[in-house]
């Protein structure tokens, strides 16, 4: 059982190795149920840093419940002017 982790801009440097094409596999079975939030404490994403996240292509709270082949993307705050 795993999900297809992708991760936007700074965030990527919180996981050191991330390959921002190819994304990241993590196997979640050893783990049971998995927020989103919890997905990304297991990889090393503090939950300050993350502004939205996306599940399956669509925006979601920090609560989804992840599942088998999922999709989730995790994007900061970005600012601009």
């Amino acid at each position: 059982m795993s999900v297809l982790v992708k991760l936007s801009t700074t965030l990527r440097d919180c996981v050191p190795g991330y390959d921002p094409v190819a994304g990241m596999e993590v196997d979640i079975a050893a783990h049971g149920e998995l927020s989103a939030e919890a997905l990304a404490a297991v990889i090393g994403i503090p939950r300050s840093e993350i502004k939205i996240v996306m599940v399956n292509g669509r925006q979601s709270a920090l609560s989804t419940v992840v599942r088998d082949g999922d999709r989730v993307a995790y994007f900061p705050a970005v600012g601009g002017g």
